[in-house]
């Protein structure tokens, strides 16, 4: 008897929405149990809309990261949030996650009233719960509880696991029956060179400042297998001279340590010895230009012309 055949096998898809560095893609990579999505102190690391598969006996969970809502300055920023909206159509239920050690503001309120006309049902995830007191906890639980009907509000540390069994458990349920979408090994529904290429992307937001991180883009022209290792190629794209010259370093030695921490992620992830090779190459003001977004993979169905 097969996953989707045993009775209680419970399956379903379910959008994680929020602001900006609001902890979604380091929450999912606490429920998937590995790191499967980029991570960094900077906004807006997450720019497409990725499905993350979680596969238990009692069920099947399809979880789409989305790109944090806020307000858009370039083109990829108007097609990231036209992305994070449009996961909402289609899903059984949304995982809204907010950053409780922040002051709630213009920008929180904003990502309730799209959940809200939607007509979606949420779970109000209150993340970095271990940054703030308890007293500063049950007054946010009871302040979101006047804001919008949740299902649940579930206050969670994603980052110290804490409480996310509990939230894990909402999830599954609050689905209803059904079959198993992805085979049970599939966790990751990109092919290795997006998640190679978002590797890379994160080391370079981590390692720069300012608005270097967000004028990155990285494309993996080639991988390859050659006896004992996979020798992997790929273009930086900045958008200005000076990005270049930021992003090579003095002496190279920002490019150099780029490659070395990507390569050592990159290894544990493919279980194989690493060759990768980088370049930087300039796109003049590649965010805000149609064809350059369509060429790295950017869906723009959902923007306006």
């Amino acid at each position: 008897m097969n996953k989707q055949e045993k009775k209680g096998f419970r399956s379903g898809f379910v959008a994680v929405i929020g602001r900006p560095n609001a902890g979604k893609s380091t929450l999912l990579n606490t429920l998937l149990g590995q790191k499967v999505l980029i991570i960094s102190d900077k906004p807006q690391a997450t720019r497409n809309r990725i499905r993350c598969i979680l596969t238990e006996e009692r069920g099947q969970i399809i979880f789409f990261d989305t790109p944090g809502i806020h307000k858009p300055k370039h083109r990829l920023g108007e097609y990231m949030v036209a992305a994070a909206k449009s996961t909402l159509q289609g899903v059984d239920f949304a995982i809204c996650v907010v950053d409780a050690s922040v002051p709630f503001g213009s920008g929180d309120e904003y990502v309730l009233q799209v959940i809200k006309d939607s007509g979606v049902p949420c779970i109000l995830a209150l993340n970095k719960i271990d940054l703030i007191s308890k007293d500063q906890l049950l007054e946010k639980i009871a302040g979101f509880a006047k804001i919008a009907n949740f299902k649940e509000i579930v206050p969670i540390s994603a980052l110290q696991s804490e409480n996310t069994i509990k939230l894990m458990d909402l999830i599954f349920e609050a689905l209803l029956p059904g079959p198993m979408y992805f085979p049970d090994d599939v966790v990751i529904d990109q092919p290795e060179k997006f998640v190679v290429a978002e590797l890379i992307r994160e080391k370079l937001m981590n390692l720069t400042r300012e608005e270097v991180p967000h004028s990155v883009a990285v494309v993996v022209d080639k991988m390859e297998e050659k006896k004992s290792l996979i020798k992997i190629e790929a273009v930086i794209l900045v958008e200005r001279d000076s990005q270049k010259g930021i992003v090579i370093g003095k002496e190279g030695n920002v490019l150099k340590e780029v490659g070395r921490l990507a390569r050592e992620e990159i290894e544990t992830l493919l279980g194989s010895k690493v060759f990768l090779e980088l370049w930087v190459k300039v796109k003049k003001d590649w965010r805000n230009q149609n064809n350059q977004l369509r060429d790295l993979g950017y869906n723009l169905k959902d923007l306006k012309e």
